[in-house]
């Protein structure tokens, strides 16, 4: 039986101050939460249903109904299992290698797509404005499909970084140089901008290289492309 204490901490993690408080976040489904468990991630509970069977210490599972996971879910439709891991300290930036610098990106799904492309171009180094989204939000890590096991994702001030990195740094500027007509290297920072205002001027004039990707109909009335759109057709580019 899933206690009352127990849905309110739960239900309380959808917001960042609770995860915050008790290190702790939710992640939702079958397929996530056993690649999770498989990971670095500590285990606090796992929520399942009675027909399902979870190879973990029986202390860490918990059977439970469809009506008990209903009341802990954030799914309108909830799956079969629910997940709650301990949030780990944030590791120190790697150096060297490909790496993806992210501006004010404010919505959960394009981080957590962003992160799903890191993991499949292996860019195993994230690093995100502090005023990014937090990859611990429910919706971030449904979003990853478990890929944030798998990508160091740090969050810094990123003006300090980009000023003591000596990696070249690509900003992706609409006035920038088209990304076909470049050669790139393997190690480099390529810097996302913020959904609605793009990059910050205080980051823009950190740039080695402004690159864009171009619009090939001119008369088309689209202004520009999703972030993670860009960030999947970037890496393509890079890995190439």
């Amino acid at each position: 039986m899933v206690s009352k204490n127990e849905i309110k901490l739960i239900k309380s993690l959808t917001q960042k101050k609770y995860r915050n408080k008790y290190l702790l976040f939710v992640a939702e489904g079958e397929k996530l939460v056993n690649e999770l468990v498989k990971s670095h991630f500590k285990i606090k509970q796992i929520y399942t249903l009675e027909n399902r069977d979870i190879d973990l210490d029986k202390t860490l599972v918990k059977l439970v109904t469809e009506k008990e996971l209903k009341k802990i879910s954030n799914l309108v439709t909830p799956n079969s299992t629910l997940g709650v891991f301990e949030i780990p300290a944030f590791k120190k930036p790697l150096k060297g290698g490909l790496q993806i610098l992210l501006d004010g990106i404010k919505d959960p799904g394009n981080l957590g797509t962003i992160i799903r492309l890191c993991d499949w171009f292996g860019v195993s180094q994230l690093i995100c404005s502090d005023d990014t989204v937090d990859c611990f939000n429910p919706k971030v890590v449904q979003a990853t499909m478990g890929s944030i096991a798998r990508v160091n994702i740090t969050y810094v001030d990123i003006v300090s970084y980009l000023e003591k990195s000596e990696m070249p740094k690509y900003m992706t500027l609409m006035q920038g140089d088209s990304i076909y007509r470049q050669s790139f290297p393997n190690d480099a920072i390529i810097v996302m901008g913020n959904e609605a205002n793009g990059i910050r001027p205080s980051i823009q004039k950190l740039a080695d290289y402004q690159i864009t990707i171009p619009k090939f109909d001119l008369g088309s009335n689209a202004e520009s492309l999703n972030v993670a759109t860009a960030t999947a057709v970037l890496l393509s580019e890079f890995r190439r």
